[in-house]
């Protein structure tokens, strides 16, 4: 059997002059990503590689005002050809090759050994332990929306603090279709919320106004993020974007405690007047060019219940029966009789441990609560001690309903670093399995939270820092860092296109987690993650292509695109 090798230039690592004499310097890595195919070859690409550099916590790709890495490709279009895209623990961000399936007719061939592909394109010879991934288009589950992060006043603020070509480019990295990651979702709080300088609402005074006199026009804040956003579409070329409002609190006075924080209730005589907030935000978000394309029910509502003794930032407290009478009430028909008619309600927006017990309790509150719901929210923090077949529960109960991820972060626990650890390749892992997850446990949708922070993970006006995919040099404003976890999103997010379908996909290995989708434009996507610190040999058996050997590092994600 014949393998044709040759270089793959985009799996190179640029050396820029990023850092001034005296700070760690850049260093090179070269990933040889291993296919053994009937007639494989690796295949240049027009992808600018990753400037890598290393910190004692592992490594980032550093952006600059010259120069940022993409991920561009053209996609496969021959019956049984592929696009493999690969990241990896030890250095690889994005790596590309190309190959073709062998079609044959029994696909329980054995392949000779994997072929590894060296410095100086020696070829050796190496046995390692060997997986199977199977796909079974026939059994067809969720269709996909999409994935985005959080736009939020800390998000807003660090990236006035970039020079404008850092900005763009962070832009493109995000949300271009052509050179970056391609996220098409994007969730903006209504108000403020704990990633703000300080807490905010609409309609802070007059106090005990019931006909929100005051709530004619946006707030600066607001306005200041609509021209980023715009500018955010523009850059990217991107204006299918599907925004989603929450909001964190009302206005202290329509509350039971009159505070920002701490245990609350929305007083009954203004829940008309917290639904009439909501139609009034996205009257004046439509006036000023950006139509949203759901709301949700209120960002974590236990927080105000149970949470308020470690919470310390802006909650409004519900019960679920209280909240499924206002949606019952007062949200839902005010939203379904305005000219937002359309626009999709998500109820829940907290933890996966209320799956789905709250939109069951929501009807008891109301019997019609859930008809004028669309969509179901989750929140990921717990989700480490909470089962997924909850979500699986929620989908069987609630058919046609979305199910989306609204918020996910790491540093949030105790137990945890409370900021950004600059190129964590576990925290990466954390992420790249959890979307697994939820992805094979009836999730439409997903959306990280912030979109960049800075080297603190803030601003946060409750201290309450965090981790996030994207850190900016708040300092200068000359660099952003792009750690492991950008790279396990785009994994996902520039491969499962809105619209794709995910169909049954098997892998006989425990440390091999797998998911398969159906793209519109009949392509076909795979994502794959090796958990084990040891290498292996892949094979992939499809039906309809044939098969394929890869030789898979440890502790590498890979995105597998063919036609």
């Amino acid at each position: 059997m014949q393998c044709k090798i040759r270089p793959l230039p985009s799996t190179r690592t640029t050396t820029l002059n990023l850092v001034p004499v005296g700070m760690l310097r850049q260093f090179l890595f070269v990933t040889f990503v291993t296919l053994v195919i009937g007639d494989g070859y690796f295949d240049s690409v027009a992808s600018l590689p990753c400037a890598l550099r290393q910190y004692p916590t592992g490594s980032v790709c550093v952006c600059n005002v010259t120069y940022c890495d993409t991920l561009q490709f053209e996609d496969p279009s021959e019956s049984g050809e592929f696009m493999l895209v690969s990241s990896s623990r030890d250095g690889a961000r994005f790596a590309q090759s190309r190959g073709k399936f062998v079609k044959v007719f029994n696909l329980n061939v054995t392949f000779l050994p994997a072929v590894v592909m060296v410095p100086k394109q020696r070829i050796v010879r190496r046995s390692t332990r060997s997986v199977t991934i199977q796909l079974n288009r026939e059994r067809q589950y969720q269709r996909m929306v999409g994935f985005g992060g959080a736009f939020t006043g800390a998000v807003s603020y660090n990236l006035r603090r970039l020079k404008p070509e850092l900005r763009k480019s962070i832009y493109r990295s995000y949300y271009s279709k052509k050179v970056g990651i391609g996220y098409n979702l994007m969730r903006i709080p209504i108000g403020g919320c704990d990633f703000d300088l300080k807490p905010w609402a609409y309609n802070e005074a007059p106090v005990n106004d019931g006909k929100l006199s005051n709530f004619t026009e946006l707030d600066r804040r607001d306005v200041v993020k609509i021209e980023q956003i715009k500018e955010l579409m523009e850059v990217s070329d991107n204006h299918e974007i599907k925004f989603m409002g929450a909001a964190w609190s009302s206005p202290r006075w329509m509350k039971t405690n009159n505070d920002w924080t701490g245990s609350s209730r929305l007083k009954p005589e203004y829940y008309q007047t917290w639904a009439d907030y909501h139609i009034k935000y996205l009257q004046l978000m439509k006036e000023a060019g950006l139509n949203y394309w759901a709301i949700s029910t209120g960002n974590e509502p236990m927080n105000a219940v149970i949470g308020f003794f470690f919470v310390r930032f802006m909650s409004l407290g519900w019960v679920a029966t209280d909240q499924g009478k206002w949606v019952g009430n007062n949200l839902g028909p005010a939203l379904r009789n305005s000219e937002f008619k359309d626009v999709k309600l998500f109820a829940g927006d907290d933890q996966r441990y209320t799956f789905p017990w709250w939109f069951s309790q929501m009807d008891q509150g109301h019997p019609n609560a859930t008809q004028y719901v669309d969509g179901l929210a989750v929140h990921w923090y717990w989700d480490g001690v909470t089962p997924p077949g909850l979500l699986d529960q929620a989908a069987s109960l609630y058919p046609g309903k979305l199910i989306f991820n609204t918020e996910a972060s790491l540093g949030d626990k105790p137990f945890q670093t409370h900021r950004p650890i600059l190129g964590s390749w576990d925290r990466a892992e954390s992420y790249i399995t959890y979307i697994m997850q939820d992805l094979q446990h009836s999730v439409h949708g997903w959306i990280d939270w912030n979109l960049l922070l800075n080297e603190i993970g803030g601003p946060n006006y409750a201290n309450n820092y965090v981790e996030t995919a994207v850190v900016v040099n708040g300092t200068t404003g000359d660099e952003l860092y792009k750690q492991p976890i950008f790279y396990g999103l785009g994994h996902y997010s520039r491969f499962i296109t809105e619209g794709s379908i995910r169909f049954e996909v098997t892998s006989d290995d425990s440390g091999m987690l797998v998911v398969g989708f159906t793209r519109p434009d009949n392509r076909t996507v795979l994502v794959f993650y090796n958990k084990k610190s040891s290498p292996c040999e892949l094979k992939i058996r499809d039906p309809e292509r044939g098969l394929t050997d890869i030789e898979v590092p440890p502790k590498s994600i890979h995105s597998i695109l063919y036609a």
